[in-house]
């Protein structure tokens, strides 16, 4: 006959690792990506191509990519936004880094000279374990 623990131990083991297995946990060491993300309306073309031309090559040092660069946008509740620019980085600190850096200190006055806009970061969802 088996202790009464064992059967405990037994019973819990039959509950707990299957929910462990099907919800698998984001992984403590994993850094969570951060997005920087522009909402703007541009009021000068043409002067806005400077920076245009130039903004990628002061993130990409920074590890980050364009997820959407302008496109398509419907606004399906609240007021639209005329345009939305969405840069993923991988990880909050180094979206910070990009954004205090010289180089992209240098150009920011040509987007605040050429468009209204509102800009924030937010951290993304740490990864889950494969």
């Amino acid at each position: 006959m088996k202790p009464k623990g064992t059967l405990w131990i037994a019973a819990f083991a039959a509950l707990v690792v299957p929910m462990r297995v099907a919800h698998p946990q984001p992984s403590p060491t994993a850094t969570a990506p951060a997005y920087y993300i522009s909402e703007f309306e541009l009021t000068d073309a043409e002067g806005i191509k400077p920076y245009s031309a130039a903004v990628e090559s002061t993130f990409t040092p920074f590890g980050g990519r364009y997820v959407v660069r302008g496109g398509q946008a419907k606004s399906l509740e609240g007021d639209a936004t005329k345009r939305v620019v969405i840069i993923a980085f991988p990880s909050f600190e180094q979206a910070q880094g990009w954004y205090d850096s010289p180089a992209y200190r240098a150009i920011q006055p040509i987007r605040h000279r050429s468009a209204k806009s509102r800009v924030y970061i937010v951290e993304g969802l740490r990864p889950e374990p494969n």
